[in-house]
């Protein structure tokens, strides 16, 4: 038998301190939904990394969102309701039922990765199927600190940043040199536990 407070989802809304969430947009509306924010004063932050397109005939500079149809607010309860009635917000990113905050360190690792110039692809953590890997640090850029998971695609050279509670993982390639092993990796089989 369940009880009642078993079935309640978690909510980190709190009337106290502004957290960060994740918002679902339409379809590439983000930067719409960034400047209807702007306008009513709630903070947000757009990851946007610098890409370029080569046509046929020209090239372009675009700035693209890191993660498609997404983008994060600093927020308090009162301002639940403005947000989701913000013109080409779809919902709040919501994780088995529960609207769970992110942390500050993560909203930090996404503006260190956007703002070092290199390129990014954000894919879903679920959607990736990784090995275990040596776990590595990064010794320089501004990225430096930062741990993750070295996996084996394109010569050795992709760093995978698992950021758990948003629910996404980064992939960039990183030069082997700038990076330290600390704690080799295990091969895995399907049969193991993960």
């Amino acid at each position: 038998m369940k009880t009642a407070i078993q079935e309640q989802p978690e909510n980190h809304l709190s009337q106290l301190e502004a957290r960060w969430f994740a918002v679902y947009t339409n379809y590439k509306r983000e930067k719409m939904v960034a400047r209807h924010f702007e306008r009513k004063g709630i903070e947000y932050f757009l990851p946007l990394q610098k890409v370029t397109r080569r046509y046929t005939r020209k090239v372009k500079h675009l700035e693209l969102p890191l993660i498609s149809c997404y983008i994060f607010v600093k927020i308090e309860k009162k301002q639940y309701i403005p947000v989701l009635e913000t013109q080409d917000v779809i919902k709040f990113v919501r994780f088995a039922r529960n609207l769970i905050s992110i942390p500050q360190t993560e909203i930090d690792i996404m503006r260190l990765v956007v703002g070092e110039g290199i390129e990014v692809e954000a894919l879903e953590s679920k959607s990736l199927n990784l090995c275990s890997g040596d776990e590595v640090e990064i010794l320089g850029g501004n990225l430096t600190g930062m741990k993750g998971i070295l996996i084996d695609r394109k010569n050795d050279k992709n760093f995978v940043i698992e950021l758990d509670n948003m629910g996404f993982s980064l992939i960039m390639d990183i030069d082997p040199a700038l990076l330290r092993r600390i704690r080799p990796g295990s091969a895995r089989t399907d049969n193991e536990p993960k």
